[in-house]
């Protein structure tokens, strides 16, 4: 007997089956198959289309339907769109000298940005289309734009509920300069909407976030009582009863109260909005996986700043559930007391009704005040509970969840101003396990636990060796582990480490993009060219579509002066993904290098349309405009950059140089202080503070400063061109022959120009 398998179709050969008492009968192994295939036929329990469940629960629907979940995602219509287009627009955002403007036209609304110059003409400006809303409107709209990659960009203006209607930078935005494009990662979508689909390949930790084909409007059923697709089936089947149609869907009040804490936790629960991580999904696990009821550490692990850091207190938009959890209310029912003690999620009520509801949610536990002082009120909410600006959210308003014995002092309802934790205000000190609490003492948690200390560098110091201990000691099957491990070796310059836990990595997933590139960024920093080229090209086989690859490449061919080859793979780069403004910078650099200063000027502006304060390409535009000998328009741009990067000691010489080809010589000089102060070994810096004193008529101090550069840097080309200039003027004409024949060796070619005609012009 022998079962073949061809084109998908199972054969049965004749002697397969036998012959007893007059029937045909199955052999036991048979019979075993023909069930698994059957059972394989049953169709899977999925999500479907959320309305479906308005057929058989109407009034829940209607209900629901009013709730900030339900309305947490959607396409822009006049209906879901009451923003007054025309009250306070266009907004001027005074920290960034930014103009926005929104309208509306022919049933499609956009947001447009731009800035004035100094000449009072527009610059960079862009006009996006608004594709979808992301926020109910009880508090924030956020306004996205989706690109042809399939990615959600949020722009940089919202609309905000309070004083009945502001208009106010996105959260984060609110700051002296404009962000880089934002996209809508995966965890922003999961607690905003329904689970969306995303492109193959692209459900890997560290993917781009793109999105497929129609996205779904608002969080659905499905996200507390998981799949509908067996439900439906069950109660559409003839003669169907309750109690299978019961069971073939989750009912979150069926399980345990931890459970049921998790359903609401799943969004509501975020210790941080700030750098820490503040949770790390499981790897492995898609990222819209998550089925309500089962346990959330599956899932998401949660972690915290340490005990008494100064964010103890701190108040965020989503701490619903962190601040319950501090409350005694909370601590002191055993387990009683979850969300839906005090919330119906099908059904939010307002207004004087929701006083009415919430008060007598307190009156079931307390009954009776027993402090005989306690004002006669039946306002709990208003002292217990208060309303309250978040920190990281500022023009929105919550309630706070932490139950408290008496209101905080102060005006929890002042305004405030965008926290500036970020950059070298983030937080550095221990990350903790939050939830499970306490985390189970396993070999995987003790990864995740090390992970946590490094993936946002937050105890990069210690956490560093403890990661790699526990690697060495487990050795995971995870590439991502190994991931974490490279990027943490590499945020201490340790290369080499970097380059052996990225290929670890390799190893564990051959064919991953995302550990590919990051070999192949570490190969590059290393000096090793060639391999990390053969290592990105694999990748690129693999994901072909992936603009950061070609990026990738572009960066390598150009640190092997392969300007040519640089300059395909920045191509292909924007052409795959014409919003990326760091390909169009390097592109307009590799182009600027091979003489094509129009094209390369294309570049640039591409680049700072798409982000105008993008420091690297605002230095590149003002260098250009300064080889171009147009140093009105290339200063206030240097100026910009500088402001943006001030760490930045070659944009501060090109822009010294600009300034004392406008004879601004006092601003050049500062310019070139500040310069050395950051880099005092610096020969570019050094040189220019030579030329502004030869220009003071100190040429003296201005041959000393040459002397100096080529005692330090014997083969600095420029500073021995400038020496000969000097020692020829004063006499010495063998000496400056012998500085123009260093300097005719110059890799420059416009050195070694100007060398060998001031040796011509020498000999005469």
């Amino acid at each position: 007997m022998k079962l073949e398998f061809t084109g998908g179709i199972f054969l049965l050969h004749d002697n397969f089956m036998s012959f007893v008492r007059g029937s045909w009968v199955l052999p036991l192994a048979l019979a075993a198959l023909v069930l698994y295939l059957g059972a394989q036929t049953t169709p899977a329990n999925t999500y479907v289309d959320g309305k479906l469940c308005a057929g058989c629960h109407a009034e829940i629907a209607r209900t629901y339907a009013r709730t900030g979940m339900a309305r947490s995602f959607y396409r822009p219509d006049a209906m879901r769109m009451p923003e007054d287009l025309t009250r306070g627009i266009p907004f001027h955002h005074k920290a960034s000298n930014t103009w926005f403007d929104m309208s509306r036209r022919d049933g499609a609304y956009y947001q447009r940005r731009w800035r004035i110059g100094p000449d009072g003409q527009e610059l960079y400006a862009q006009e996006s289309r608004i594709d979808y809303v992301m926020g109910s409107g009880n508090h924030v709209r956020s306004y996205l734009h989706r690109n042809e990659r399939g990615a959600l960009i949020e722009l940089p203006l919202a609309w905000y509920a309070e004083n009945g209607g502001t208009w106010a930078m996105s959260p984060g935005h609110d700051r002296e300069y404009l962000l880089a494009p934002r996209a809508i990662a995966y965890e922003c979508m999961f607690c905003h909407n329904a689970y969306p689909r995303i492109p193959a390949g692209h459900d890997e930790a560290g993917s781009e976030p793109l999105y497929a084909g129609a996205l779904p409007e608002g969080i659905d059923c499905q996200r507390c009582h998981g799949p509908g697709a067996n439900h439906i089936r069950t109660a559409q089947a003839p003669g169907a009863a309750e109690t299978p149609v019961r069971a073939a869907i989750n009912n979150p009040a069926r399980l345990s109260a931890e459970r049921q804490m998790e359903v609401c936790m799943q969004c509501h629960l975020e210790t941080t909005s700030l750098p820490l991580p503040h949770s790390i999904q499981r790897y492995g696990r898609g990222p819209f996986s998550y089925r309500a009821g089962e346990p959330l550490a599956n899932f998401l692990l949660f972690f915290d700043h340490a005990p008494a850091s100064k964010y103890k207190d701190d108040f965020e938009i989503a701490h619903s559930a962190y601040r319950l959890r501090e409350s005694q209310c909370f601590l002191r029912s055993a387990g009683k007391m979850t969300c839906t003690t005090c919330h119906n999620p099908h059904d939010v009520p307002r207004g004087e009704q929701a006083s009415l509801h919430y008060n007598r949610v307190c009156a079931s536990c307390h009954a009776t005040v027993a402090a005989p002082a306690h004002p006669e009120s039946g306002d709990c909410l208003s002292c217990h509970m208060p309303k309250r600006r978040t920190q990281d959210v500022i023009h929105a308003v919550m309630t706070d969840h932490l139950i408290q014995r008496r209101p905080p002092a102060g005006n929890p309802l002042a305004p405030l101003t965008e926290r500036k934790e970020f950059d070298a205000n983030q937080y550095r000190g221990a990350v903790v396990p939050y939830y499970p609490s306490p985390l189970p003492q396993t070999g995987e948690n003790a990864l995740y636990l090390a992970v946590a200390q490094v993936a946002q560098k937050s105890d990069l110091a210690k956490g560093l060796p403890k990661l790699a201990a526990e690697i060495a000691r487990q050795k995971p099957a995870r590439a991502e582990f190994y991931i974490e491990l490279g990027q943490a070796w590499l945020s201490e310059r340790q290369v080499a480490n970097a380059i052996a836990a990225f290929e670890d990595a390799v190893k564990h997933r051959p064919d991953s993009p995302i550990a590919l590139l990051n070999l192949a960024d570490a190969l590059t920093e290393a000096g090793q060219r060639e391999r990390a080229v053969t290592v990105l090209n694999h990748a690129i086989q693999v994901a072909p579509r992936d603009a950061l690859l070609r990026y990738q490449v572009g960066i390598t061919q150009t640190a092997a002066g392969r300007d040519p080859e640089a300059i395909a793979a920045f191509r292909k780069a924007v052409e795959l993904d014409p919003d990326m403004a760091e390909a169009h910078n390097l592109l307009g650099s590799a182009l600027a290098g091979q003489g094509d200063l129009e094209g390369a000027q294309q570049e640039f502006t591409a680049a700072l349309r798409i982000h105008p304060d993008f420091a690297d390409a605002l230095g590149n535009q003002a260098h250009l405009l300064a080889a171009r000998r147009e140093f009105a328009a290339a200063a206030p741009v240097f100026a910009r950059s500088v402001q943006l990067k001030p760490n930045d000691v070659e944009v501060r010489v090109n822009y010294a140089a600009a300034l004392a080809a406008l004879d601004r010589f006092e601003e050049a000089g500062a310019q070139i202080d500040a310069a050395l102060k950051l880099e005092p070994d610096s020969a570019p810096a050094r040189n220019f503070r030579g030329r502004l004193l030869e220009r003071q008529g100190r040429g003296v101090d201005a041959l000393k400063e040459f002397l100096e550069i080529l005692r330090r840097h014997p083969d600095f080309a420029l500073a021995h061109l400038d020496a000969a200039r000097v020692l020829a003027a004063g006499g010495d004409r063998a000496a400056a022959a012998q500085h123009l024949r260093q300097a005719a060796g110059s890799a420059d070619p416009n050195i070694r120009r100007q060398a060998a005609a001031a040796l011509q012009q020498l000999e005469r």
